[in-house]
């Protein structure tokens, strides 16, 4: 008894001899006792998830009881383990009978480093973004716009279509952001324009800088089509324009289909009624002609040139391809 005594005498002398020593600190004593209290420290700054173990001397040998002046800031336990929960400040007050004394914890706002705060990709590309915090503590990502660039739970983004979004790093309600653009593409075609005749065909070939397939049109269906390959092929003579389009960008191919020169292997014939004879034609396009005659009771001419006298008079014999015609006269006699 007379140990304790002694003891407690001597921790009394240095308590006093502590506090004449220093500013005024963060303690009260009520006027009737010798009951103090001393912490382990009185100011702390701490990151989100740390934690500090205060420690308190007490003059009556008592364990003193903890109380935080906001435990959404910073809560402490029984043992006074002091737990960062979020940015602010909070007082944490250590308190016997007739003392107290307080500990100032200030907890840092959580800071959190992108590795990119603008990023321009082609649709269909990927690009990986990362993030650290001050704290160690999980990050949380999303994009504004979903439709054009998504983001996973490992900051992933995939570009979807042209335009922008913001990706957004989250951790402790700190948000940092990275601008994302997906770019729109370039878009250019083998040829610019075509001259062709008709039943002919030409494969178009399209560099599209995010390697998207274009979507191929015709304006006029009726001159030239084009399918979801890029091969076109030519209906009949007139003009057209191909278009290749990729989100909105596009290319254009200028073509014309010529009408075809026709000429035949003479212009005048002369027959006997009831005998053939044979007219060729050299067609520019390649394509055979429609032949036709003008009186089928004079003459008649099959689709290979052979014409056939049939009763005494004039006719004309036509060979026609693709709005061009050419004619030759038959004279049939007795």
């Amino acid at each position: 008894m007379l140990h304790l005594k002694k003891v407690l005498t001597s921790v009394v002398l240095c308590f006093s001899l502590i506090l004449s020593s220093l500013p005024a600190l963060p303690v009260s004593a009520s006027s009737d006792s010798l009951a103090f209290i001393l912490l382990s420290q009185y100011k702390a700054t701490l990151d989100i998830g740390e934690e500090v173990c205060l420690y308190a001397l007490t003059t009556n040998g008592k364990q003193a009881s903890w109380k935080s002046s906001n435990s959404k800031v910073a809560s402490v336990n029984t043992y006074g383990v002091v737990t960062a929960k979020k940015s602010g400040s909070a007082v944490i007050t250590a308190k016997i009978t007739n003392a107290e004394a307080t500990c100032y914890i200030t907890v840092n706002k959580t800071k959190v480093v992108i590795s990119a705060t603008n990023a321009r990709v082609e649709r269909g590309e990927s690009y990986q973004l990362t993030a650290t915090t001050s704290s160690n503590s999980s990050v949380l990502w999303k994009s504004s716009k979903k439709s054009i660039a998504t983001v996973d739970e490992n900051g992933l983004v995939t570009a979807l279509k042209p335009g922008e979004t913001k990706i957004t790093a989250s951790s402790d309600n700190t948000n940092v952001i990275c601008t994302f653009t997906v770019k729109a593409p370039t878009v250019q075609l083998n040829r610019a324009s075509v001259s062709l005749y008709r039943s002919q065909t030409i494969k178009l070939s399209a560099t599209v800088s995010s390697h998207i397939s274009p979507i191929w049109k015709s304006n006029k269906k009726s001159v030239v089509v084009i399918d979801a390959n890029g091969t076109v092929t030519a209906i009949k003579n007139g003009t057209a324009t191909i278009t290749a389009t990729v989100d909105g960008i596009s290319a254009s191919c200028y073509f014309t289909i010529l009408k075809p020169d026709i000429q035949l292997s003479t212009d005048e014939i002369s027959l006997k009624m009831g005998k053939s004879s044979t007219i060729k034609a050299t067609v520019s396009s390649g394509n055979s002609p429609v032949w036709s005659s003008s009186n089928a009771n004079v003459v008649t001419i099959d689709s290979f040139g052979k014409l056939t006298a049939k009763h005494t008079g004039r006719a004309y014999v036509y060979a026609t391809e693709d709005g061009t015609k050419a004619r030759c006269s038959v004279y049939v006699t007795e």
